[in-house]
């Protein structure tokens, strides 16, 4: 027997139970963004490798070990997107976007080689949230308070806490991180062997490390802050004015550095205790350098990324998951006059009445097995049409969530009794 074949190693399937929970989340950002005035914008998933390498950073984990990369036929070097700014930028660069500012957001996957565990995958997902030409800490705000508004939409508000850190410009980070590498490099015996490894290339992320032993010395390190200059902490208390006054709190995190090169003065994460070790489900922060750096105009730059795949196992772990969205009306079939009327009448059911779900049996079967596949279908009605309805031009109507009674009636006044009995209101 040939052997089948099964999905990569931490890539997987959606299946129709999961999908309605994913498609409640999509169309609640989808909805927000579109009342604070965002505009979709489709990326290809596939980027030339460069583009990353000169954004993210030569010497960041995700470059140096976890992208997805590979020569096509042409030798070029191209690799799948482990994040969506860099593809965002370089549209923008490219498509003569830049002579206005802009508020643009994505959605899609984004492959990184990590090991799998729950709550991350290789292959995840992403809504993204860019904007460019905004200067002020104004922007800042209107991004970190759109995500609040998408968290109280969702039910997750209470649940979720926002922290905050500027990391100051290109110059002042350089100015910082001499200095902590100094005071790491007079603490070595305790850093472990991934600190070790970080020293030379990224100390800045040696903050953000888990490991509890190193908690304490890590408490007494040089903090960002004390190296800011002005206009690096002008901003970031532009920022924290604008929150105070929406009537955000917020956490003050000196060990909040991000894990991508491009990231300066504000910088967020919306983080949860609910799940563990994978607690961040909405992160980003300003890059004014990238587009420059990426071969565009100076241009200022702020955006952040909701992970999908951690929201929605916030959702079910907070059983704040919508109920399923099956079919209302299960159209049952008996008899071959009343199967070659079926699919007619069921279009006619959905023409009178927009928006109504109508699930039609087709394949034939007994009364007994199509009653069985409508109640498991969750539907909410039965309607049973036999050839003597066809006849009569009648129908059926059956309660399967209730202990109403079923009754007769002409097919004529099936919207009319939907309208009343699903929707709560007359025909329009």
């Amino acid at each position: 027997m040939t052997q089948s074949i099964q999905a990569i190693r931490g890539m997987r399937d959606l299946l129709p139970e999961q999908t309605p929970l994913w498609q409640h989340l999509e169309s609640v950002v989808r909805g927000e963004l579109n009342v604070y005035g965002y505009q979709e914008i489709r990326l290809p998933i596939v980027e030339k490798t460069e583009l990353f390498r000169r954004s993210i950073g030569e010497v960041t984990d995700i470059v140096e070990k976890e992208m997805y990369t590979f020569d096509d036929r042409n030798g070029d070097s191209l690799t799948l997107r482990p994040e969506g700014t860099a593809g965002c930028v370089r549209a923008a660069i490219e498509r003569g976007l830049l002579n206005q500012s802009l508020r643009l957001w994505y959605q899609g996957p984004m492959y990184r080689h990590e090991r799998p565990q729950k709550g991350r995958y290789r292959e995840f997902f992403q809504i993204g949230l860019e904007t460019f030409g905004f200067e002020g800490p104004d922007i800042d705000a209107e991004i970190i308070l759109l995500t609040r508004a998408i968290w109280r939409r969702l039910g997750l508000e209470a649940h979720l806490e926002l922290q905050i850190n500027s990391l100051g410009t290109a110059a002042e980070r350089a100015e910082y991180r001499q200095a902590l590498v100094a005071y790491l490099r007079a603490h070595g015996d305790q850093l472990d062997e991934d600190s070790r490894r970080r020293l030379g290339s990224n100390p800045l992320r040696i903050l953000d490390s888990k490991n509890p032993a190193m908690a304490e010395m890590l408490a007494e390190a040089p903090r960002l802050a004390d190296f800011l200059g002005a206009d690096s902490r002008a901003h970031f208390d532009g920022l924290t004015a604008h929150l105070d006054r929406s009537g955000l709190s917020y956490v003050v995190n000196p060990r909040l550095v991000r894990g991508l090169d491009y990231y300066s003065k504000t910088v967020f994460e919306w983080v949860t205790t609910d799940l563990g070790s994978q607690g961040t489900v909405c992160a980003g922060g300003r890059y004014d350098g990238l587009v420059e750096h990426l071969g565009g105009r100076s241009t200022p730059a702020v955006g952040c990324a909701l992970g999908l795949d951690r929201l929605v196992l916030l959702l079910e772990t907070l059983q704040l998951a919508p109920q399923n969205s099956g079919p209302s009306v299960y159209l049952v079939l008996g008899g071959e006059a009343a199967q070659a009327q079926g699919v007619a009448l069921a279009e006619r059911i959905r023409s009178d009445c927009p928006g109504l779900r109508v699930l039609t049996h087709c394949g034939g079967g007994s009364f007994k097995s199509q009653f069985k596949k409508a109640d498991r279908s969750g539907a909410d009605y039965a309607v049973i049409l036999g050839d003597q309805e066809v006849a009569e031009s009648t129908v059926v109507v059956k309660p399967l969530r209730s202990d109403g009674e079923q009754a007769g009636m002409p097919q004529s006044a099936l919207a009319e009794f939907f309208q009343q009995e699903l929707f709560g209101r007359d025909q329009p």
